[in-house]
């Protein structure tokens, strides 16, 4: 993790590239939609979710081809520790430098569409938990497709579909705050998703990676 974290500080535009895009999407979307801060309120919560679920896409393709490209790669899978352990760690780095900005971020943005004041720590909160589980189901994806050239397009179409419940849970758990109504099922749900692509998705990355250096 410390390797990973000063390799990207000493290129920001990796870390900052993904924010970059979630503000402006939500920056522009009332320009081209509407400034009405009813129908604003509305939309905020999907809007908000689907920017940063597209912003933390943006870094997955780059979280394991710059180790396969300089050799690194191959060092982690002979290296005596196990690789799932090494595989989760760099999807950590990817969560702190992504997934939680994303999230504190997007109560900042919710301002211009008219996000009702009660809902920020809920968005706040299932961003961070949400977006742990997008870093940790896109790393399969990222393994799988690490030694495929351009293989950006082809990550899209593998773990996206496997985002659709981390996107209804999160936008519903800010829609019930808004709406007054009870986010404890909701982020339980979030915090499930979570713990079981903890349990068995480092094994899936490392058997991705293997797959992919190996043939």
């Amino acid at each position: 993790m410390r390797r990973d974290l000063i390799l990207l500080l000493r290129r920001p535009g990796a870390v900052l590239n993904p924010l970059a895009f979630f503000a402006l999407v939500i920056t522009l979307f009332p320009i081209g939609i509407s400034p009405d801060p009813e129908l604003l309120a509305i939309i905020a919560p999907g809007l908000l979710w689907v920017a940063a679920l597209l912003a933390a896409l943006l870094s997955l393709d780059g979280l394991f081809r710059e180790d396969a490209e300089d050799g690194a790669l191959e060092q982690l899978l002979l290296a005596p520790h196990p690789l799932p352990a090494l595989a989760l760690a760099k999807v950590a780095v990817h969560w702190l430098t992504t997934g939680l900005p994303l999230a504190l971020m997007a109560p900042v943005l919710g301002v211009m569409l008219s996000l009702p004041l009660g809902s920020y720590g809920v968005l706040a909160l299932s961003l961070a938990l949400g977006s742990a589980t997008l870093s940790v189901i896109g790393a399969i994806g990222a393994a799988l497709t690490v030694g495929v050239s351009r293989g950006g397009v082809l990550l899209s179409l593998l773990v996206l579909p496997l985002y659709v419940p981390v996107l209804i849970f999160g936008a519903g758990a800010v829609q019930a705050a808004i709406a007054g109504s009870g986010v404890a099922a909701h982020l339980a749900l979030l915090g499930a998703l979570l713990a079981a692509a903890l349990v068995f998705a480092p094994w899936a990355i490392a058997a991705s990676l293997r797959i992919s250096l190996n043939g």
